[in-house]
């Protein structure tokens, strides 16, 4: 597998994030003889198409009336399985990088920031009618089954719209970052993703840094159960230093769980009680995406130490990369995860690709499914 090296993260003095900063981004650790072209991207308009991962869950029930076939309560996993990685084979890789005199332009342009934005007005809007469907619909088990893994799949995307938007220093930003995790209970990533994994990124010290020859099923637990008591950890020291007791209101942990407690207790006095195993079921799955790519992302990548003994910085060889252009369209470049980790403060219509980052064969929709495959996983990637 590949080792190296050499770029610094940029440290947020704010309390919910570690790595942040949109200054940070002008600082890019890329040579600019190694990125992968030098134009403005033209992809601009394309970032709307992002808000079709949410409006996806509203399908079924239109598909289900106009067919008959109930199949398509279960449409969620035919767009982010077949249908995406079918596009991401079609439409090839993007190699496209916005040029050093139009990053800052990019940077600044409020356009690309209410891409994100309006992402979580369409999934809050999925979710209600998923609960109505669940609760007045007529659905059977499987139906409802069905139904809940769509919405879990919007959810986990939900989850990489609160990852954007968790990098920023605007408040306003952060707090929405906070509103997306409420769906997946899983409010502590806030804190866990942004001082704890992008300090320990690829390091055995990470629980989100996949092993070499650690299969998908063995890394979950290990990253679901570390990541939560790392978030813990790092807010009680944080709370420690500033004199504040764990029970406050203060204390970011207890908020966003206490979001997601409201959020799910609401919709259980609005619906009914009978709805929450299908909402705790939908938010299972989100985190199951999550936790899935953070698989894909650093699997079997390793800093090495320098000769004091620590760990080299992050560079862009410490992440796997993808230029899989619908994928990348759906989750805001999130493939670029090269450039993300060497330099987290670029917002991501920012972020380039560069052939210094090991490649992936496919996109994250498809890798997801070969990391389900232990044996097949193994033999696709511990070559590369």
């Amino acid at each position: 597998m590949k080792r190296a090296g050499r770029a610094s993260a940029t440290a947020d003095k704010h309390s919910g994030g570690g790595v942040s900063g949109d200054a940070a981004a002008m600082h890019s650790t890329f040579d600019s003889t190694r990125v992968r072209g030098r134009r403005r991207t033209g992809k601009r308009p394309l970032w709307l198409l992002g808000l079709l991962a949410p409006a996806s869950a509203l399908l079924p029930s239109q598909l289900v009336m106009w067919t008959g076939m109930p199949i398509f309560w279960w449409s969620g996993v035919m767009v982010f399985f077949m249908i995406i990685p079918l596009i991401d084979l079609l439409a090839g890789e993007d190699g496209d990088n916005p040029s050093d005199s139009d990053v800052e332009e990019m940077q600044e342009d409020r356009f690309y920031r209410w891409c994100t934005y309006l992402f979580l007005p369409v999934q809050f809007v999925t979710l209600l009618v998923a609960c109505w469907m669940w609760a007045f619909g007529g659905l059977t088990v499987i139906d409802k089954i069905g139904l809940a893994v769509t919405v879990g799949l919007v959810a986990g995307t939900g989850i990489n719209a609160a990852h954007e938007l968790g990098h920023r220093i605007e408040e306003h930003e952060r707090w929405l970052a906070k509103v997306a995790l409420t769906q997946t209970m899983y409010g502590h990533f806030f804190v866990e993703h942004n001082r704890g994994h992008h300090v320990r990124v690829a390091t055995p010290n990470d629980p989100a840094s996949a092993r070499i020859g650690e299969n998908l099923w063995m890394f979950l637990p290990r990253s679901v159960f570390g990541g939560l008591r790392s978030a813990w950890e790092l807010e009680m020291q944080r709370l420690d230093r500033r004199g504040i007791r764990w029970w406050s209101i203060r204390n970011n942990l207890l908020h966003a769980w206490a979001m997601s407690a409201l959020l799910f207790g609401g919709l259980a006095l609005v619906f009914g009680a009978e709805i929450l195993p299908y909402l705790v079921l939908q938010a299972v799955v989100g985190v199951f995406l999550l936790e899935t790519v953070n698989y894909i992302e650093h699997y079997g990548l390793l800093r090495e130490k320098n000769e004091r003994g620590r760990f080299v910085k992050c560079s862009p060889r410490h992440s796997w990369n993808s230029d899989r252009l619908c994928t990348n369209i759906f989750l805001y470049h999130l493939q670029r995860h090269s450039d993300h980790h060497a330099n987290p403060g670029k917002r991501y219509q920012t972020l380039r690709s560069c052939d210094e980052a090991p490649q992936l064969p496919a996109g994250y929709a498809s890798m997801v499914l070969i990391a389900a495959v232990p044996p097949l996983w193994r033999r696709v990637m511990d070559h590369r």
